[in-house]
Formats: C-alpha cells, sequence, structure tokens
C-alpha cells in the first residue's frame, strides 16, 4: 500500500491505454481521468502523488486545471501534451507544472521522469528532516549560514548567484521558466531581465561546474528555462 499514486488525465483511449498499462507492468498504483471535471474530482478526493496531465481535453484545457490544482496541492504534475511549442511548454510550466513530456513519447522516458519526480519527492522529504544543508554531489550549499560550497571548499558567489543557486536547489529536478526565475530573483520579467539571469547563470556555472562547456547540475532548456538535476 506504500506504492505511489499516479493520476492520469488522458481522453485518447489508446495512449491512456499504453500509460496505465505501464505503470501497471512497472507496480505502480494509478487512477485515469479521461475528462478536465473528473481529474479534478479525483485529485481532490485522492491526493495522487503524481499527476500525468494532457492538456487537450474535451471539457477544458489542462492549464486551467493546473492552477485548479496549484490552489491546494503542490504534488507534481508531469504534462504530456502534443502541444510542442515552446509557448505551450512555457504557459504550463508558469501555471505550475512541474515537467513537460511532448507526443509522441516512449515508454522508457515516461518512467524516467517519473523517477527523477520521486527521486525529488523523496529528496524533499528528508530535507524537511534536515533542512537547512542542501546536498548534490560535490555541491552543498548551507542555508542557514548563507553560504555554499565546492568540494568542501567554500565558493565565492555574489548575492544573485547565491540566490539563484537556493533557488534552483529548492527545486531540484523541476523545469523553472525564465519568468519564473527572473520574478524570483528581480520581481519583474524583463527582456533585460532574462538577458542578466542568462550573464549571472553563465557566472555561476563556471563557479560550479566542473567543466561549464558540459553543465551536469544546471542543464538548459532552450527557450524554456533551467533546471537543477540530482547528480
Amino acid at each position: 500500500m506504500n506504492k505511489p499514486l499516479i493520476l492520469v488525465v488522458e481522453d485518447d483511449t489508446a495512449v491512456r491505454n499504453l500509460i496505465v498499462t505501464t505503470l501497471e507492468t512497472h507496480d505502480y498504483r494509478f487512477q485515469a481521468a479521461p475528462t478536465g471535471e473528473t481529474a479534478i474530482m479525483e485529485a481532490a478526493s485522492h491526493n495522487p502523488d503524481v499527476i500525468l496531465l494532457d492538456l487537450g481535453l474535451p471539457d477544458m484545457d489542462g492549464i486551467d486545471i493546473i492552477k485548479k490544482i496549484r490552489t491546494w496541492s503542490k504534488k507534481p504534475i508531469i504534462v504530456i501534451s502534443a502541444r510542442s511549442e515552446d509557448t505551450d511548454k512555457i504557459e504550463a510550466l508558469d501555471a505550475g507544472a512541474d515537467d513537460y513530456l511532448t507526443k509522441p513519447f516512449s515508454v522508457e522516458e515516461l518512467l524516467a521522469r517519473l523517477r527523477v519526480t520521486f527521486r525529488r519527492l523523496n529528496d524533499s522529504r528528508e530535507e524537511q528532516v534536515q533542512n537547512s544543508v542542501f546536498q548534490d554531489g560535490d555541491l552543498k550549499i548551507d542555508y542557514a549560514g548563507g553560504c555554499a560550497f565546492m568540494k568542501d571548499k567554500e565558493l565565492h558567489l555574489t548575492p544573485i548567484e547565491y540566490k539563484l543557486l537556493c533557488l534552483l536547489s529548492k527545486n531540484v529536478g523541476k523545469v523553472l521558466t525564465h519568468t519564473y526565475i527572473t520574478k524570483a530573483i528581480w520581481g519583474s520579467a524583463w527582456d533585460n531581465d532574462v538577458a542578466s539571469l542568462r550573464v549571472f547563470m553563465a557566472t555561476l556555472r563556471k563557479k560550479i561546474e566542473p567543466n561549464p562547456s558540459e553543465p551536469m547540475y544546471i542543464q538548459t532548456h532552450i527557450g524554456v528555462g533551467y533546471r537543477m538535476l540530482k547528480v
């Protein structure tokens, strides 16, 4: 009974059957909802651990479902959609989605995204027990002390670099859009803020990445944003 519960929100019968069969084969508990209204009811009554959400539902847009669920739940939402434009991904992520998988997709990629999500959930639970220190590979952040270390050597970060590092670390495994980051750091989302973000991200990478040209800690999602990876 400790197996995670996954809510599958998909109106296409063939795709829904593919997903639930995959989940069943890998011993995940699941529930399926073919409409947005049903999805909201299931999410509210059963509190699933993860929601797999299609955006193009017959009764309501998936973006509206994300916004409604986010009024009471912070559980991970992975969008699975045929909408592949960056603007669609950004809209979903800004609305509160944690990840975005584009159709057609492989079941191997879906399972990999779920594993990453559950690792992040487990890490968050552990962090609640010891929430003053973040550890990821050789990177350590002492939130209480306001400092960060790489291989136990203190990093000399600017205030903005440190804020960026903390923001990414507290959302490890989650794609954060340019808008989300700039609003969190500067309180606005102007074009020059995004340009500044790229500059600060480049300087931050030089300080934490063993090889900045092949980053292992901070992943770029071109046109969308950034994600801190669990090393």
